[in-house]
Parts: C-alpha cells; sequence; structure tokens
C-alpha cells in the first residue's frame, strides 16, 4: 500500500479522530486513527470508488 492519509471525507475539526485511506492501482484500505494497530479493511478499487460516488451522489439529494 502507499502512504496513509486522511481522507477527504473526515471533516473539519476532527482532528485525530478520523479515518485514513492507502491506495494502490487495485486496492484501498481504510484504517481508524484512534486506534491504528486494529486490523484495516481492504477493498478492490472499483469498489471503493463505486462506494464514493454512491456517497456524492446521496449528498447532492
Amino acid at each position: 500500500m502507499n502512504t496513509w492519509r486522511k481522507s477527504s471525507y473526515s471533516g473539519e475539526g476532527d482532528g485525530n479522530e478520523c479515518v485514513e485511506i492507502a491506495t494502490t492501482r487495485t486496492h484501498t484500505a481504510v484504517r481508524d486513527t484512534k486506534d491504528r494497530a486494529r486490523a484495516t479493511l481492504t477493498f478492490p478499487a472499483p469498489a471503493f470508488a463505486a462506494f464514493l460516488r454512491a456517497l456524492k451522489a446521496a449528498r447532492r439529494s
């Protein structure tokens, strides 16, 4: 995986209480910054992209 970064979906002022993502061409991993030692969730890149599109569409509704 690439370097972990704060998700753009974590709100302003969340400090360290957010999610981080790491991406490759084929997968996206997600972890909780409050407990980085716990397991991460890993998704195929197309599935994660579809999830983000659904979130964006729901925001517009």
